[in-house]
């Protein structure tokens, strides 16, 4: 490997005794230092409020690995001596001294030539403050490159963005800037790209002249567990359609960029943003519906719904599901429903998207008063990772009945430890300078303004009906009914256990 596909990092963690760098992040740096893509030339260092030492952090890391996977128990020890750690005040000027020392040591340590990762895993309110002492306090004055990565929430609407956004150029530059959003990491999300411009079969028809519908579904099984609190100041809407959704939207719809570059890709991907066509809140309720999970049963076990889940206000009108139609307005997919749902305490956790093909108009097969199954294409992103095909073809036998026949491959057996998880996938393409899997500014200023219509209107009329669904369904009725009035409905295919019920 070359030294830019090994480059020689110090990564700066805040909130590093967080659930986010003990579940991921720390196993992330360590799969790719034992797959060759870190040079040994890299350091890692702590900070957060915990009067830890280099030891405690070093313990954890350990731990962190130790219950993933099984290595060798030597080189895992001789990885954790890369972590250090430095009790940390976000409001300190000394605080920001003290940690330049240790950089400044470390680059010389491990002959590391100025380049650092800033990551922030910690509470959004923060990023503005760490961001300007950063710069203020000398840290970003290296010989080297130095890079910015913010977790989302990045603002809970498009003012607080905004601001946010302003705090934290006044000291990176946008390219600087590496906004996380883990479902650009997954592998099928990436192959997104692939299945569409590597593949003559597909991109002649990816367009309204082929395409009736496209569908993506992301659900779950869990409630929101401990995270009631976060969840009612974001809900469904802008926990995951103002990110994940509308980025999978973007990368199914883009036309083709003249390159395969960041700034190409982005700018195609921007261009579909730009095109959603704008809603007036008069009109909302025809294109986005919203429910609630109650009480109900998972896996032959009763559970509670979301009004008696902890931290919640029991008269809550937070959405834990959204359903919603949007249209395109541009000439390659004018009149095409781009449907997507998300929910929690859903009975099952799937993340798909189904690109249903238009039918012939004239069918040979219609003399016999038999009809045929719309060709499908799915992508199935998680927890199965692949790509089935559904065409139609004869029943065995003299009949001249048709059938659906499917093609599938699959991820699933790719062995997994060999397979990158999102974060580590993304932290590598950090350190790469790569910012095609990242959210740019222009993205989440346009998506925050679409959001921004349908949440100020849900905001200012309650929900009379909530909850709406039972936990262990998929959702409300109101969802089924917003495709039924198109002539469509959602794809349960390989899901049998899809129910759709108060």
């Amino acid at each position: 490997m070359t030294a830019r596909t090994k480059p020689k990092t110090l990564i700066v963690i805040f909130g590093a005794t967080g659930d986010l760098a003990k579940r991921k992040l720390f196993p992330s740096i360590y799969h790719l230092y034992n797959k060759g893509r870190l040079s040994e030339n890299f350091a890692v260092v702590g900070v957060a409020r915990r009067e830890w030492t280099d030891e405690t952090l070093r313990d954890t890391v350990y731990q962190s690995i130790k219950g993933e996977i099984d290595p060798n128990v030597g080189d895992l020890k001789d990885f954790c001596k890369h972590f250090f750690y430095l009790p940390f005040d976000v409001t300190s000027k000394s605080s920001y001294d003290s940690l330049n020392t240790i950089l400044n040591k470390l680059d010389n340590d491990f002959d590391i030539p100025g380049n650092r990762i800033f990551y922030m895993a910690m509470a959004p309110e923060f990023f503005g403050t760490i961001a300007s002492n950063l710069k203020s306090e000398g840290l970003t004055n290296t010989k080297g490159w130095s890079r910015l990565v913010i977790e989302k929430p990045f603002g809970h609407d498009y003012p607080s963005a905004n601001q946010l956004n302003e705090e934290i150029r006044e000291a990176f530059d946008e390219d600087q800037i590496y906004r996380i959003d883990h479902y650009l990491g997954k592998e099928m999300v990436q192959n997104i790209e692939v299945i569409r411009f590597a593949n003559a079969i597909f991109e002649p028809l990816w367009n309204n002249r082929y395409i009736s519908n496209i569908q993506i579904t992301s659900c779950e099984t869990l409630g929101v567990e401990d995270r009631g609190g976060y969840y009612e100041t974001s809900g469904a809407l802008r926990d995951m359609v103002q990110n994940h959704m509308l980025q999978m939207v973007s990368l199914i719809a883009m036309d083709p960029p003249i390159r395969l570059t960041p700034d190409e890709i982005r700018s195609e991907k921007i261009k579909v943003l730009r095109a959603l066509r704008p809603m007036e809140p008069i009109e909302l309720d025809n294109y986005f519906i919203r429910g609630q999970y109650g009480p109900g049963e998972m896996n032959g076990k009763s559970v509670i719904g979301y009004r008696e889940e902890e931290k919640v206000d029991p008269n809550s009108g937070t959405e834990t599901f959204v359903a919603g139609k949007l249209l395109i307005d541009n000439h390659r997919w004018a009149g095409v429903p781009f449907y997507i749902r998300t929910g929690k305490r859903m009975s099952l956790k799937s993340t798909k998207i189904v690109i249903q093909f238009k039918e012939l108009p004239m069918n040979l097969y219609f003399d016999q008063q038999q009809s045929t199954h719309p060709n499908l294409l799915i992508i199935h992103i998680q927890p199965d990772e692949g790509i089935t095909l559904l065409l139609n073809g004869k029943k065995v036998g003299p009949t001249g009945e048709t059938t659906p026949v499917q093609l599938d491959y699959s991820n699933n057996s790719v062995d997994s430890i060999n397979t990158p998880e999102a974060y580590e996938r993304l932290l590598y393409d950090c350190m790469l300078g790569d910012t095609t899997n990242f959210a740019h500014w222009d993205e989440l200023n346009l998506s925050w303004n679409f959001i921004d219509v349908i949440s100020n209107y849900w905001e200012k009329n309650h929900p009379g009906d909530f909850p709406n669904y039972k936990a262990g369904t998929m959702g409300p009725k109101a969802s089924e009914e917003l495709l039924k009035k198109d002539g469509f409905h959602w794809w349960s295919l390989f899901d049998s256990d899809e129910k759709y019920e108060v």
